[in-house]
């Protein structure tokens, strides 16, 4: 049995609540309770309400189907197993079949199930069915039911692993379920068999409401009844429960549960309803500080006039907003309580004023209004107010059973949509850090991306992108997939971006990345794969270099429409082990758009890997054929239109979308000189500035250009033996660099007044719009922007 009866037993329900036919309710009860409660099941239902023969008539069961334990049960089904019900298997490593199996020889003694079973009114099974309760090793009549039901030969397990369960319908028993468990396993305890007994009977309620076989119907109610009390007879308040709970269950979040909560019970059970909810609701195993208050969260009313306990103010009724729960008071004592109550009594009376803020609408006489406390797993977490009208009359004892029910349920459900809720928005702050939050704007080239879940409920996942710009210019592409969408895997991507951003940041070419990240990979254990695609974008040179580790190659979308998938060594996954990786040196022409993607956008069950890619290719090339010959298509609407590839029933993995435009920088955009270390390459350098400014139009910024110039060029001619190198760019900013052979990097101090040096890069931060210092393979390289006037 699972830690939390009840946590079960409201899945389970939902499970059987959804279901739309008899055998779809039956499977539901195997795939539920297989193999977390028992290890094998066996469901016979009554013949008259078999939906495979509906002229089927009299006295005898039928078996409608068999539940297994997938292992460590050695018993097969002998002969060509049949097909599932609606074509599946059932859930929890449940097998289900339709018709008579030996699948249970393994736990039946090799004994094959009768497919008919003749109910003799005055034999035992027929009595033990009756009587609707279920029945364990501890009643004598068990046994004799058993031999009826699956004959003489059938050898059970011993002890109290036997549970026989009919299925009690509100009008009669309409089956019975066999519960077995293997001799290895715990015996069926009393909570045991209250939890399948109020399981089996949702069930019941579903074969019956399902069923294709006509129920004559009771007569309708007089008007004289309606208004001593709906819903009088027992069969009606199992029927309204069974119908309002399945209703409930449905829903996942808060709001659509309470809604469901009202339009359940509104106008069958009552004529208008009060929800208030603790403020905040606490989460899962979360301990509430301060005072207990109630918030209104929803009031109803049925359609009518509005006369005795309801107001006629519209649109809700009246309610304090804000309900604090004084100790000690009557409302603290009700929802101490936990159990519904009627209002007429001096408690239930002073507990409604206190919820209402006193207000004189609501009349409590003649037990027209029921106070029933939501309890979630833990706690009380608000509380429910159902009332009547006086024309409806008054609700009756066994009203505060359905309140309990309703407010039980409802109150589970809530607590469940909370925790789920805390659980998005965790899954959604986890991904916000795990993946960029803006994308950098490098020179040279413009970016856009998209990242989508593999679902709602799984909103975190394996894959990332991320664009990290590089000394030089340069910036780096990568997108990865690591195995799985899970918090696991999200896990193991956030360490393997770390660590591609740490080794990016060393100047390493892309096949040393990957041959590090493959590295990582295998110390965060050998379960864990992942695949790679890293490039880096040299807008100066017009050329990109890309190495792959098994991921899908990217698409590049030329001007004018023309797509092409990139040729380029496939490589092994990241985590494999002892594998070089290769990468290529391709041209990045100007205008040109290089799409980047994991395998969740081309690879589903209704397409291959390879049919995705053409597909991604077509996409791509119609989309840049719509914006002209010589305009390129904008990213955004680009990343869009790809993505309009994947259908909503088409998306089986998370997608991640990384779209480049290389822009390129002009060759009469770039200066470039190498200085010899010696005295006069400070001034040489200052020059060359000053000439290159002025060629560009830029004479205004030359003064600070030059003393920042002269200052890094100085400190790099002072620690090298080696040429420097003088860089000017000129895109959107005025970009300088200057690069030498230490590969220590220069700090930002204080000089003291005796100090001779450490100013220059104290004038470089005041002076420039931005600085920063890189280290490289060959040493380092120390840049500074300007922004253009």
């Amino acid at each position: 049995m699972r830690p939390d009866p009840k946590h079960f037993l409201t899945h389970a329900v939902r499970r059987v609540a959804r279901a739309e036919h008899p055998a779809q309710v039956l499977e539901e009860l195997c795939g539920a309770t297989v193999p977390s409660v028992a290890d094998a099941l066996v469901v016979y239902l009554d013949a008259a309400r078999d939906p495979a023969d509906p002229t089927a008539s009299g006295a005898q069961l039928r078996l409608r189907g068999t539940g297994l334990r997938r292992s460590p049960i050695p018993a097969q089904p002998s002969g060509p197993a049949s097909s599932p019900v609606d074509g599946r298997p059932g859930d929890s490593g449940a097998l289900w079949y339709p018709g008579p199996q030996e699948g249970l020889g393994g736990v039946l003694g090799g004994a094959a199930v009768p497919v008919t079973v003749p109910l003799a009114p005055s034999g035992v099974l027929a009595k033990v069915l009756d009587a609707g309760e279920a029945l364990g090793r501890d009643s004598g009549d068990l046994d004799p039911a058993l031999r009826e039901l699956l004959g003489p030969d059938s050898r059970l397990p011993r002890g109290d692993r036997v549970l026989l369960v009919p299925l009690a319908g509100p009008d009669g028993t309409v089956g019975a379920a066999l519960f077995l468990r293997r001799p290895d396993r715990d015996v069926f305890r009393a909570e045991d068999r209250q939890v399948l007994g109020e399981l089996s009977a949702h069930a019941a309620f579903g074969v019956r409401e399902a069923s294709p076989v006509p129920h004559p119907a009771p007569p309708p109610p007089p008007a004289a009844s309606r208004a001593a009390g709906p819903m009088r007879q027992d069969a009606d308040r199992l029927r309204f429960v069974g119908a309002a709970t399945r209703r409930i269950s449905r829903a996942m979040d808060l709001d659509e549960i309470v809604a469901g909560l009202c339009r359940a019970v509104l106008p069958s059970f009552a004529d208008g309803i009060l929800v208030c909810l603790r403020e905040p609701l606490p989460v899962g195993d979360e301990r509430p500080t301060g005072p207990l208050v109630l918030r209104l969260h929803r009031a109803d009313r049925a359609p009518g006039e509005n006369t005795g306990a309801l107001p006629s103010r519209e649109p809700v009724m009246p309610a304090a907003e804000l309900c604090e729960v004084r100790p000690g008071s009557d409302l603290a004592e009700v929802l101490r309580g936990v159990r519904p109550v009627f209002t007429d009594s001096p408690a239930g009376r002073g507990a409604l004023s206190e919820l209402t803020g006193g207000s004189g609408a609501f009349v409590a006489d003649g037990q027209r209004a029921i106070l029933a406390p939501l309890r979630g797993r833990r706690r009380v977490i608000g509380t429910a107010l159902f009332l009547r009208r006086p024309e409806s009359g008054p609700f009756e004892i066994n009203d505060l059973l359905v309140a309990a029910q309703l407010a039980t349920h409802s109150a589970l459900g809530i607590d469940k949509a909370v925790l789920y809720g805390r659980e998005a928005h965790i899954a959604d702050e986890l991904q916000r850090t795990m993946l960029p939050e803006t994308l950098p704007s490098p020179p040279g080239i413009r970016l856009a991306a998209r990242y989508l879940p593999a679902a709602e409920s799984a909103r975190v996942g394996g894959d990332w992108y991320d664009a990290i710009p590089l000394p030089g210019s340069r910036v780096a592409l990568v997108v990865g997939d690591v195995m799985g969408h899970s918090m696991t895997s999200a896990a193991i991507m956030g360490q393997l971006r770390t660590t591609a951003q740490t080794l990016a940041g060393l100047g390493l070419p892309p096949q040393e990345v990957l041959h590090h990240l493959d590295e990582q990979a295998q110390r965060l254990g050998a379960e864990h794969m992942a695949t790679c695609l890293y490039a880096v974008y040299d807008p100066v040179a017009h050329r990109i270099t890309i190495a792959n580790a098994g991921h899908p190659p990217p698409v590049l979308l030329h001007p004018g429409g023309r797509a092409e998938v990139l040729r380029m060594p496939p490589g092994a996954p990241i985590g494999v082990g002892g594998v070089d990786f290769e990468a290529v040196e391709l041209d990045a022409p100007e205008g040109a758009t290089l799409l980047l993607y994991t395998d969740g956008l081309v690879e589903s069950r209704l397409r291959d890997v390879w049919t995705g890619i053409e597909q991604l290719r077509e996409k791509a090339g119609a989309t840049g054929r719509l914006a002209g010959p010589d305009r390129p298509p904008a990213l955004e609407t680009l990343c869009d239109e790809v993505l309009d590839m994947v259908g909503p029933g088409d998306r089986d993995d998370d997608i991640a979308l990384l779209a480049a435009r290389f822009d390129g920088i002009a060759p009469g955009d770039v200066a470039y000189w190498s200085l010899e270390p010696e005295d006069a390459a400070p001034g040489r350098a200052r020059r060359l500035a000053r000439r290159t400014l002025s060629r560009w139009n830029l004479e205004e910024l030359g003064d600070s250009v030059e003393l920042l110039v002269s200052e890094l060029v100085t400190n790099a001619v002072r620690h090298t033996s080696r040429p420097v190198t003088l860089r000017l760019l000129r895109t959107d900013v005025l970009r300088c660099e200057i690069g030498d052979d230490a590969p220590e990097l220069p700090r930002l101090r204080r000089a003291r007044p005796t100090d001779e040096n450490g100013r220059g890069l104290y004038l470089v931060s005041r002076l420039a719009m931005r600085w920063g210092a890189a280290r490289l393979s060959t040493g380092k390289i120390v840049w500074f922007e300007f922004a253009r006037p």
